[in-house]
């Protein structure tokens, strides 16, 4: 049976697509702070991982896998995953780079509105007692 290893916090969201996978035979384990060794011979039981920015996947951390076949960032950028390494073992590594186009969008428009409503200049006025 397939496993997914999930090496940061996801939103619960997320975490309930994984148990619409499990379903179909799709077992997955949370195991977060991992490094070292423990990275390593955690990746190794698994045949795909999914990771954020919190875990550093280093060539070291791959040594000797024979079973996982894909990393995947739950996020933009692909920086804390050594690529290079994983493209050498046969590893994809995909990331989601429309995960955060919601984010983006809302907080740039509460940065228009800020500027539009001069709030920066209205916070250093309040902050030095100046009240206009």
């Amino acid at each position: 049976m397939p496993s997914i290893l999930v090496l940061d916090t996801l939103s619960p969201d997320g975490l309930a697509l994984l148990d619409v996978a499990a379903a179909s035979g799709i077992s997955y384990e949370v195991r977060t702070g991992l490094s070292g060794d423990a990275l390593r011979e955690a990746l190794a039981g698994h045949d795909g991982a999914i990771c954020r920015s919190g875990v550093k996947i280093t060539a070291a951390s791959l040594e000797g896998n024979q079973r996982l076949r894909a990393i995947v960032r739950a996020g933009v950028g692909t920086d804390n995953i050594d690529k290079e390494a994983a493209t050498r073992r046969g590893i994809v590594v995909m990331n989601t780079p429309a995960g955060n186009t919601l984010s983006t969008a809302e907080h740039a428009f509460a940065l228009i509105l800020a500027l539009s409503r001069n709030v920066a200049a209205a916070d250093a006025s309040l902050r030095s007692h100046v009240w206009d």
